[in-house]
């Protein structure tokens, strides 16, 4: 079936893709508990001071999926993406607990991603590059909406993945993606700086400069403005329907994270084409 359509492959990568998303939410939600229960364990220790006994919470692998609120495991019928949760009518089987709505969304996702993905590139090697591109942008994004964290867990992989990447070459030459990083990361670093100099606020965070340096590996340093200007335009807009709608309030800071992140994403899988129309329209050359 596979070898007769290509349609097959963009099935079955979306199905994959809703699988991937399931432990994905398991990514988002437990990786920032582990981060700061290990943080704590470090400053105690540092501070050379007793341990407050705490466990650690759950791991991202070897313990079940169970619910948040009565903690009883979850079947395997209730973990079945998207379905599991329209199933259950977005309640816990168990207590009737609400489930978030998170759990679909992050797994409808990355169904859809996915499928897009092997649309753009077919069965290859290019392919499975940008699902796991995809799948980390994915987690990345979910980690920085929820906590303001982008943990360099998953953006030093992102961005070492792109610069060996380089080296077949698969996406860009070398040159490209070692500069790509560098001057990604400088850019932002530089717009913090400047911003924290004139208001006395920080305007972002060390990881939205990870995270443009990993894009940089990527796809080149020519694929940068571009980036910051998308990410720029998705989050004026929808940081401005948010305060339109009363639905956040002004003073309260929004994560960048997933912007670039969508921004990103977007010019990976249709920078060309949307360049060539930008040309058009403006009768570039």
């Amino acid at each position: 079936m596979l070898q007769l359509s290509p349609w097959a492959w963009i099935l079955a990568a979306g199905v994959l893709g809703l699988l991937v998303g399931s432990f994905l939410n398991v990514v988002i939600l437990r990786l920032p508990e582990r981060m700061k229960a290990e943080w704590r364990r470090d400053a105690y220790d540092t501070l050379d001071m007793a341990d407050d006994g705490q466990p650690l919470p759950p791991g991202i692998v070897r313990e079940p999926s169970h619910c948040p609120h009565c903690k009883h495991p979850l079947a395997a019928r209730d973990n079945i993406p998207v379905f599991g949760w329209l199933l259950l009518g977005g309640r816990c089987r168990y207590c009737k607990a609400p489930i978030s709505i998170q759990y679909p969304l992050v797994e409808l996702l990355g169904g859809l991603l996915s499928a897009a993905v092997v649309w753009k590139f077919g069965p290859t090697w290019p392919a499975l590059a940008g699902l796991v591109f995809t799948w980390m942008l994915i987690a990345l994004s979910g980690i920085d909406f929820r906590t303001q964290y982008l943990p360099d867990q998953l953006n030093f992989p992102l961005l070492w993945l792109g610069l060996l990447l380089s080296l077949l070459p698969m996406f860009v030459m070398p040159q490209a993606a070692i500069l790509g990083a560098a001057i990604g990361y400088l850019s932002l670093w530089s717009v913090y700086w400047l911003f924290k100099l004139l208001t006395g606020k920080e305007g972002m965070g060390y990881g939205d400069f990870k995270l443009l340096a990993a894009l940089g590996a990527w796809m080149g340093p020519g694929a940068l403005l571009p980036v910051i200007l998308l990410s720029s335009l998705i989050g004026a807009l929808t940081g401005g329907s948010l305060i339109l709608m009363r639905k956040h309030a002004r003073e309260i800071p929004m994560p960048f994270g997933p912007f670039i992140a969508a921004a990103g994403w977007t010019w990976f899988m249709a920078g060309d084409w949307l360049w060539q129309h930008y040309a058009q329209l403006t009768g570039m050359r």
